[in-house]
Order: structure tokens, then sequence, then C-alpha cells
């Protein structure tokens, strides 16, 4: 068992190294970024055509919020390729495991992240931003230098537990051949006829990639709380 071990560890390390981490930070970026315009589009007080607008973001938080992860993935990576249009998409739209992979899971944690970002956001009680529109400030401004630095604050639990969620959810690439971690488990495990110690050790694997997360996540809700106490000391 030793000697499967140590032999198998570096490989699913390495695949960590190469493909798990990076899909996970990439797409959490990307999406952290999307959820920010969709929290921001939905809070929107603007009406007339912009609420078009608002309707497609809706409409975009409600389909990845409602549908399971790994289908989101099969339509990505499988079903696009057969979206034919005449004299547009003759041969559809192909993209390889590891963008596809990223499109999927900027997506999907941009719908979820979205949601924590704008009840962070209404979370703020209305009176400051009255009091700062006493005082001549625009919303735009109100949102940057008071609204948002509060939000982040409140949103940074959840998340830190969405991006930890998304790590784990990674192992979902090796259902469209992405070789991260568990993909090379498998792999590893068709080799040597031993699923339960390949799956287990891949398993620990996460588990410590996720607890060193966790400490991240504890360390990081400390400095911004500790910078808030500050700031009410003051």
């Amino acid at each position: 068992m030793w000697d499967i071990i140590t032999s198998s560890l570096p490989q699913i390390l390495a695949a960590g190294v190469k493909f798990t981490i990076p899909l996970a930070l990439i797409s959490f970026a990307i999406g952290l970024a999307l959820a920010l315009v969709t929290a921001l589009v939905r809070i929107s007080h603007r009406g007339g055509a912009f609420s078009i607008i608002k309707g497609i973001f809706r409409f975009y938080v409600w389909l990845f919020r409602s549908t399971p992860l790994l289908v989101q993935l099969f339509i990505v990576y499988f079903g696009l390729p057969y979206l034919r249009i005449p004299g547009v998409l003759e041969n559809g739209i192909k993209f390889s495991p590891f963008i596809a992979g990223i499109i999927t899971f900027s997506l999907n944690t941009g719908a979820y992240a979205s949601e924590t970002i704008r009840a962070s956001i209404s979370s703020v009680p209305n009176g400051q931003w009255e009091a700062a529109s006493s005082i001549g400030m625009t919303r735009g401004q109100t949102l940057r230098r008071i609204v948002l630095p509060q939000a982040f604050r409140i949103s940074v639990p959840p998340l830190a537990n969405s991006f930890i969620s998304l790590v784990k959810d990674t192992s979902l690439a090796a259902s469209i051949t992405i070789v991260e971690m568990f993909e090379v488990s498998q792999q590893i495990a068709a080799q040597n006829y031993q699923p339960l110690i390949m799956y287990t050790l891949v398993a620990v694997v996460y588990a410590v990639f996720c607890s060193i997360l966790t400490f991240g996540q504890g360390y990081l809700e400390k400095k911004t709380n500790k910078h808030l106490d500050q700031t009410e000391g003051e």
C-alpha cells in the first residue's frame, strides 16, 4: 500500500499544481468579476430599457443556480459543438477541455457569488446612503467609498466558502477529460486495480488543500475584523 501511495502521490500533486489550482483560481477570479457586475446591475435603480438588461442578468443567475454544475459542463463541452447555425456557426462552438471548464466554473461561480455580493450590499443600512447624499456624494461615490468596503468585509466568509467549494467542484472536470487530481487517481486506479486506496488518497489531498484554504479564510476574516475594530475605535 505504501508503495502505491508514494508512487501515486507525486502524480496527483502534479495534476493539482498544473490543472486543479489554476482552474480554481482563474475561474474564481473571472466569476468574482462577473458576480460584482451582476450584483451592481441588479441593485441599480435605473428603469426603462435598462430593465431588459436587469432581466437578462436575473435570468442568468436563475439558470446557473437552478441546474447542476455537471450538466452545465456537459452542455458547454459536449453540447455547444452541435449548435450549428447555417452561415454563422457551421461547425458549432468548440472549446478545449480546460477552456470549457473555466467558462463553466466562472459562470457558475458568478451566479452564486453575485447573490452573496448583492446581499452584502443590501445589508449596509440605507441611512449611510442618505448621509452620503446629504453631503453631496453621488450614488457612485457612495458605492465606491462607503458601501463596497463594508460589503467586502461582510462577504468575505461566504465568498471564501464558495472558493473552497469550487476547489472541490473541480473534480467534476474529469468528466470532460481535464487531467486534474481526480482524473489522475482514476487513471492510476485503472492500472493498479486499487480504487479504494487511490480514491482515499485523492480525498485526503483535497482535504489538505481545503484545510489550508480554511486556515487562510480565518486569517483573512481576522484581518478585516481587526481593521473594522480600529476604524470604530477612531
